[in-house]
């Protein structure tokens, strides 16, 4: 029972109270961001300490510093215990670096100002349909990371970060097993395939990306120890596609594109494939309605970002017929990514 006017603590907040967290949102991601790169959570990992602690070790001011862990404590991204002191939760575990699903480097990433330069600019997109980093940085997003090295290595540390939380959920759900040549279509440094290689032996693989990204591919796949059971293949996808595989793999690639330019993709997968070949498309599908998902955010990122788009099961339906494909089925796995596979029609 509730005494007098006090709320109960299980009823819902009033409206304005969820209204104005969500506008001190980003305040929140901004928080987390810099937090993950003072490596705060690799420093609580050895044990509870206070905000001046911590301060004298990443070179910051003590009370600015307890300020910020003391408002993400408040939100269950570490916890104060005594004394200005603070120690570890679940979520903040996953800032550490080394940690299993660590989405620290994808933290790092959401705290980049050219990430917040084109939210900044989301009301040109809205407006117009127009990419916001484009109008702000005055290139496409693929260029911005050719000619700033140091955004480009956040943002393939961000995308090795999703591949990692992935990687197991897709191995697990999907069955490879009748695969002999698989190629991984705009796969960075191989981290996905080189997974699915060593979950089966009897496949062999192709890293197929832009020239400049291969170079660097051959240190991963030795560490891995796969080296010896991919190709390395430079190239276009707007051009051509290496043919003859079994299956086609490409995760977040077609949600960076609009759809013209994700059917040339598709439409040039379906040249190279063998007659029964198969392409697996790894994305989040966007539920139907008012469903909660990350999908939803992360579209409206790619609309800022790339001028792209997360789909749903329909939209992704209409778009493989318009490339000569035939949806065959979704695979959902226990990560917020499914396999969508399809064949020729």
């Amino acid at each position: 029972m509730t005494q007098g006017n006090q709320p109960n603590s299980t009823d819902v907040p009033p409206p304005d109270a969820i209204l104005m967290q969500m506008l001190f949102g980003a305040l929140m991601q901004r928080s987390i961001g810099v937090v993950a790169k003072l490596g705060i959570a690799d420093l609580l990992a050895e044990k509870p300490q206070t905000a001046d602690e911590l301060a004298a070790q990443t070179q910051t001011h003590a009370p600015s510093l307890y300020r910020v862990l003391r408002t993400l404590a408040s939100a269950g991204v570490f916890a104060e215990i005594a004394d200005q002191k603070f120690e570890l939760t679940p979520i903040a575990a996953l800032l550490r670096k080394g940690a299993l699903n660590s989405i620290r480097d994808f933290a790092v990433m959401m705290d980049e100002d050219w990430i917040w330069q084109a939210w900044g600019a989301l009301a040109y997109s809205v407006k117009t349909g127009g990419v916001a980093h484009e109008k702000v940085q005055g290139m496409s997003s693929f260029e911005f990371f050719q000619q700033n090295k140091e955004a480009g290595r956040v943002f393939n540390s961000a995308m090795t970060n999703f591949t990692r939380a992935v990687l197991p959920a897709v191995v697990e759900a999907y069955d490879f097993s009748g695969v002999g040549k698989l190629v991984d279509i705009a796969g960075g440094h191989g981290l996905l395939l080189a997974g699915i290689l060593k979950a089966n032996p009897q496949t062999q693989g192709v890293l197929f990306d832009l020239p400049f990204v291969i170079e660097g591919a051959g240190e991963l796949l030795a560490k891995e120890g796969v080296s010896d059971r991919v190709e390395l293949a430079p190239g276009d996808f707007f051009e051509s596609i290496p043919a003859g595989a079994d299956a086609y793999m490409m995760k977040h690639i077609i949600h960076d594109w609009d759809n013209e330019h994700s059917i040339k993709i598709l439409q040039n997968v379906r040249s190279a494939m063998n007659e029964n070949g198969k392409i697996l498309i790894i994305e989040m599908v966007v539920p139907e309605g008012n469903e909660p998902s990350p999908a939803k955010a992360l579209d409206l990122l790619m609309l800022v970002m790339e001028g792209g788009r997360e789909r749903t099961r329909d939209e992704y339906q209409r778009l493989l017929e318009a490339s000569g494909l035939r949806l065959s089925r979704i695979v959902p796995t226990k990560s917020p990514y499914s396999v969508i596979e399809c064949e020729r029609m």
